[in-house]
């Protein structure tokens, strides 16, 4: 945003200080400055002179010898007898009376400032000596016009500074439009006056045109019979404003209004125009203009204002053409698109010479629905800067009414014609934000009172009424950004300077922050897993509905996102499962032959739900791991993710509390989450953990053979996933026990068993008989060694186990451990019909 101090200062009631104060106080309380242009450097020795005589060179079909009256006030420049200096120009609007710009010899044109100066001299054309050079607004770089010399006001002072006559001596500065993003208000001169004035705690009244508008006299036209318009799409267009002027004449602005667009980077094209560029960069506000005969149809101009049709054209000013988005914003009339609403106007209806009616739109747009139409179609036109902001829909009618009294003012034969179209004019102004002294001091630091925090914001005109302690603050109609009580705080906090605020450390507790037990949880199963061997990893929280679908899981139970990143991230994951079997093909194609990945991650699930609608989302954290292998290993898969899941269970030393229950035996139907998470398994190879209150953790186990051959997992694939929480059990006892001084006794166990009796139930039974009989000192870890079944005996097996046992008060004997594996075989001789061997 290019801020002109003497533009501001037009509207400030109090003169500004040095440059270097005004960007000092802008940069600590407005908005981060960017650069700093001297602009009346480019124009110090520019001068307005009076063309006195105008005599073509001899010699030449285009040249003149023109002597110009400076008011003898540049030195060092030959004079004739008169006073007068003589200047050979080629524009072909040079003539008597005429004042103009001239640039002495030894000055730098200005268009050529700052880049490859270009210093003028006296020379010789043709036998005659040209001192300097007129110019025109292409070399003042006030405009792109090189056709002619740009011509003064009549009543121009001669021999005046060319900068000081127009204001330019003047300093641009730069602020980051960043800094600006909530403050649409701020993308206006006007807005940044306003400002400046509150950093620097004094009071600012706006204009009345801007408080009070007054609305131009109209009357009738015989070619402007009517003007509507229907806003189809309200929720995308707040407000949308018309009026109607006949009798302009279109033409070059004058030369004031061409130098304050040209100081802030627009370039000049017509009054009309300029008109809509001016009042935009004063208020922030865009405005559009319209040929009214282009749009209309037997006098009459019918605006509808709609979402483009299928396949719908349109040809911009710039002439480019395109198909607009979508969802668009269209202006339209005769059923052809006339505007891209709030981005660029249409070639059909653009101003011309020929113009002689025109409509001048004021109207208020999504900013969000603008943003993006500009990145879509690549258009970045300084009314999107602004309309992206989200201007006030109250600044409209204000806004129209000075842009209809400046057109007067332009062409002076204008007329207004009817009154303003205003379609869907906003009901609700803002309201009060009922505040405290004591609230705003108490978050700033400071001790200020109501009365100093009433005139801080009255200063940039807030509506400020004290009730007792409460301050009830109504913020004006061109701030959108101001809700909540800490919105105050902010403002006052700026507007007092956050430089003043005291410089006093918080007041801290020196207790040490709790523990986070699931953080702690999860680092810990990291640990365990990687010494294991295993790899993590870290995948998308969204998955594509196909790879739900391809491990079986139910896909209406995951939300899905209406703005996805990509086609393949549609939906929330139900589990982490399918996230890790995506990632095994890739990795065994890559070379990997054998490898252990696991992820800790949060996963959603849509719940049904009748009275507690805080159930709609149900979100876990979990844990899943995958052991996958292309060669076949000793004994079943499923081993082998059993084996990382008591690895992890022992670590944490809560394998005592759960136990492994076959999942074909388990009822799933009241559990939601277990349901998504065991769907890719086999039931008849997966095992469910269980603790001892029937709470059901987790699952271990092989994948469904429709999940391997769609997922292409290599034939030794298998895994668990389980809920974190489950680990932090151990968190609530000291995890570290000191080793036993006293040696540890091992003794193997071999039972005969029929053939039928799963592994898992013998071993959960000898664990739980070995747990009751031991004493409390004693320490069994119990490992499974061998399964046997003979050719000649299909009807029983050996399983062999192998106890480890150690105390920690003496030396166990043999015999002491014996008895108990005794003791545990007799046992399951009785539920198992187990023989000791």
């Amino acid at each position: 945003m290019k801020v002109s101090l003497n533009w501001i200062q037009e509207y400030l009631d109090f003169a500004l200080p040095a440059v270097n104060e005004v960007v000092e106080k802008i940069g600590a309380q407005l908005g981060a400055v960017e650069e700093v242009i001297d602009l009346g450097a480019k124009y110090k020795d520019a001068v307005v002179v009076k063309v006195v005589e105008c005599n073509k060179l001899e010699g030449s079909d285009h040249l003149n010898v023109c002597l110009i009256d400076d008011g003898g006030n540049t030195p060092n420049v030959n004079r004739g007898e008169n006073g007068l200096v003589q200047v050979v120009c080629g524009a072909p609007n040079v003539r008597p009376d005429v004042r103009v710009v001239w640039l002495p010899p030894g000055t730098t044109v200005p268009s050529s400032y700052g880049t490859e100066p270009f210093v003028l001299e006296a020379r010789e054309l043709r036998g005659v000596v040209s001192n300097g050079m007129l110019a025109s607004a292409k070399e003042l770089a006030v405009g792109d016009s090189h056709e002619g010399l740009l011509l003064l006001d009549n009543d121009a002072p001669v021999g005046k500074p060319f900068a000081e006559a127009y204001k330019l001596n003047d300093y641009i500065i730069d602020i980051e439009n960043k800094m600006f993003t909530h403050r649409p208000d701020c993308f206006g001169e006007l807005g940044v006056a306003r400002e400046v004035a509150g950093i620097f705690n004094k009071p600012f009244k706006s204009p009345d045109w801007y408080l009070n508008p007054v609305a131009t006299e109209s009357g009738s036209s015989d070619a402007i019979k009517g003007l509507t318009a229907n806003v189809e799409i309200p929720e995308l267009c707040p407000r949308y404003m018309l009026a109607a002027i006949d009798n302009v004449k279109i033409g070059p602005s004058p030369v004031w209004l061409q130098t304050y667009l040209s100081r802030v980077g627009i370039r000049p094209i017509n009054n009309i125009v300029d008109m809509t560029n001016y009042i935009m960069v004063l208020t922030g506000q865009p405005l559009h203009a319209f040929d009214f005969d282009k749009v209309a149809e037997n006098g009459t101009a019918d605006i509808v204002v709609r979402n483009p049709h299928a396949d719908e054209q349109m040809t911009l000013l710039d002439g480019k053409t395109i198909k607009p988005r979508a969802d668009a914003i269209l202006i339209t009339a005769k059923g052809q698109p006339i505007g891209l609403g709030g981005v660029m106007g249409g070639g059909n209806s653009e101003i011309d010479a020929n113009t002689t009616r025109i409509i001048i739109e004021s109207a208020n747009f999504d900013m969000y629905n603008l943003r993006r139409t500009s990145m879509e179609h690549g258009i970045f036109s300084d009314a999107v800067t602004r309309f992206t902001k989200g201007q006030s829909s109250w600044q409209c009618p204000v806004v129209l009414a000075k842009a209809v009294a400046l057109v007067k003012e332009l062409c002076p034969d204008a007329q207004p014609v009817g009154e303003a179209v205003d379609s869907n004019a906003p009901r609700r102004e803002n309201q009060p934000i009922p505040v405290t002294a004591n609230f705003i001091n108490e978050r700033l630091g400071l001790e200020l009172s109501a009365e100093e925090i009433a005139a801080l914001l009255q200063n940039v005109e807030f509506q400020v009424e004290q009730q007792g302690e409460t301050i009830q603050v109504t913020a004006p109609f061109w701030r959108t950004d101001l809700e909540l009580r800490e919105d105050i705080v902010e403002e006052v906090g700026r507007l007092y300077g956050f430089d003043k605020l005291p410089l006093v450390l918080p007041k801290r507790v020196i207790n040490p922050a709790p523990k986070d037990t699931l953080l702690e949880a999860k680092t810990a199963i990291r640990d365990v897993l990687s010494r294991a061997g295993a790899n993590e990893v870290l995948t998308y929280s969204f998955v594509h509905g196909n790879l739900l679908q391809k491990t079986t899981q139910d896909i209406s139970l995951a939300f899905k996102l209406s703005n996805a990143l990509s086609p393949d991230l549609q939906y929330y994951r139900l589990s982490l499962t399918p996230s890790l079997l995506e990632k095994v093909h890739p990795n065994s194609k890559a070379g990997y032959d054998q490898f252990a990945i696991f992820e800790l991650g949060k996963t959603h699930i849509v719940q049904e739900y009748e009275k507690d609608e805080s159930e709609a989302v149900r979100e876990l954290n979990s844990l899943a791991f995958v052991y996958a292998a292309k060669k076949s290993v000793a004994g079943a898969s499923y081993f082998q993710a059993k084996y990382y899941l008591e690895t992890l269970l022992n670590a944490f030393r809560v394998r005592e509390l759960v136990k492994l229950v076959p999942l074909s035996e388990v009822d799933l139907l009241d559990n939601i989450w277990l349901q998504q998470v065991v769907a890719p398994y086999e039931a008849a190879r997966s095992a469910v953990l269980q603790d001892e209150k029937g709470t059901m953790w987790g699952v271990v186990g092989e994948y469904k053979i429709s999940v391997q051959r769609q997922l292409k997992l290599p034939a030794t694939t298998a895994g668990f996933e389980l809920g974190p929480l489950l680990l932090m059990k151990a968190s609530e006892t000291e995890r570290y026990q000191p080793l036993s001084r006293f040696p540890k006794v091992q003794q193997d166990v071999t039972l005969k068993v029929a053939s039928n009796v799963p592994y898992q139930t013998l071993y959960q039974q000898f664990h739980e008989v070995l747990q009751s009989s031991k004493q409390e000192q004693m320490t069994l870890v119990i490992e499974p060694l061998d399964i046997y079944q003979s050719d000649q005996d299909s009807d029983s097996k050996n399983i062999t186990l192998r106890l480890t046992a150690t105390d920690t008060q003496k030396t166990l004997t043999d015999a002491e451990v014996n008895a108990l594996l005794t003791t545990a075989a007799e046992k399951l001789r009785g539920s198992l019909g187990a023989e000791r061997v």
